[in-house]
């Protein structure tokens, strides 16, 4: 199977999932929740990825058919519902995940604008792709200090990040590159990384390129655990990957939540 550019999806599936442009950009999402990640936390679940990761826990129909699902949100309505949900429990943390956020820049931007007044921690769940590509998004992401980027790369190196994704080799020095940008611009971030399907000596890898960057990165360095939900499992089995370690979703550990 050919491999395909990372850049060039994500700017095919922006145009099924965007409408618009400027303050008015409209996004699609599939759902808004109240989750137990990060110690409790507010997200919005967008619709849509530059990636077709093969352990992605989000269903097939909404990986793979971004035009047909979901509904449009514009920026302001994204912030009061976030804003909103969060007020209910008393909650001071809120996200954007599930697809691909950075996909549909001026939405993003302008649903940042939209809490500005706000006291609360904003947390983009990126891939970082396009923020690798573009200095002048993280550029951006730094006139909202309330903001702090995960930056998930997709395994611990070059030909990890190929396996897992179908994408490209040098998507995921992009993701790299997308953490150097961040960390040039002032902007609060971490790498966290999916090390289920990676040696331990693939990792150390991995940590002596963080430190290249930032000594920080490799401080704050998060390890993701292969997670199966019955939809992972069956993409797993699929694809025929085998990996070293995995969890339950009623298992997961209480320190990794």
């Amino acid at each position: 199977m050919s491999l395909y550019d990372p850049i060039v999806r994500h700017r095919a599936v922006e145009k099924l999932v965007t409408r618009g442009t400027g303050k008015d950009q409209e996004r699609k999402y599939w759902r808004f929740r109240i989750d137990r990640w990060y110690g409790g936390i507010v997200t919005a679940d967008a619709v849509g990825c530059g990636l077709l990761c093969k352990f992605c826990w989000v269903s097939n129909q909404i990986m793979m058919k971004p035009a047909e699902v979901g509904k449009y949100c514009g920026p302001e309505t994204v912030a009061n519902t976030l804003v909103r949900m969060a007020g209910k429990k008393a909650i001071r943390q809120i996200r954007l995940s599930g697809g691909e956020p950075t996909i549909g820049r001026d939405h993003l931007l302008h649903v940042l604008e939209g809490l500005k007044e706000q006291s609360l921690l904003f947390i983009l769940e990126t891939n970082g792709i396009l923020i690798g590509q573009d200095m002048s998004y993280a550029h951006e992401l730094s006139e909202f200090p309330f903001v702090h980027v995960r930056v998930s790369l997709k395994g611990c190196s070059e030909e990890e990040f190929s396996s897992l994704t179908g994408a490209k080799q040098e998507g995921f020095q992009m993701q790299l590159k997308a953490l150097q940008n961040l960390v040039a611009e002032h902007v609060q971030c971490h790498p966290a990384v999916m090390v289920s399907f990676s040696p331990e000596n693939s990792l150390q890898r991995l940590v002596e390129s963080l430190r290249a960057i930032d000594p920080k990165l490799v401080e704050e360095l998060e390890t993701e655990e292969l997670i199966l939900y019955p939809s992972v499992q069956t993409k797993v089995r699929r694809h025929g990957l085998s990996y070293y370690r995995s969890y339950m979703p009623n298992r997961v550990p209480k320190e990794l939540v």
